[in-house]
């Protein structure tokens, strides 16, 4: 019994046949906004990394690693840290209506 296959198409495709610029252009905004969205854990697994080696070079066990990701609230620094571990660094931006700025906390007055 032969079976029927159905037709493959590509995102890219059918986005420019079925949808309209606007429609378009709102897909590729919440794509990138839930691409850029991400728990720590997440990230850490973006960047392929387990959390034992993030562990390791934050100087913190597993278990402390752990808890760490699933906090709500963390120090600007511990968050660093855990950044600079997978790899990247840290970036902060102030984003108002027609700006963006990035926030460098070292520049604050003694």
């Amino acid at each position: 019994m032969a079976s029927k296959r159905m037709k493959l198409h590509k995102w890219r495709d059918l986005k420019e046949r079925t949808l309209s610029p606007a429609a378009r252009r709102r897909v590729d905004e919440s794509v990138l906004r839930d691409a850029i969205e991400m728990t720590l854990q997440g990230l850490r697994e973006f960047a392929g990394k387990r959390q034992t080696e993030v562990a390791e070079v934050m100087k913190k066990t597993q278990g402390e690693l752990s808890k760490m990701e699933h906090r709500r609230d963390l120090l600007l620094s511990t968050l660093r840290d855990y950044i600079e571990a997978l790899g990247g660094h840290l970036e902060i931006r102030a984003v108002f209506d027609d700006r963006s700025i990035i926030v460098n906390p070292l520049l604050a007055d003694s």
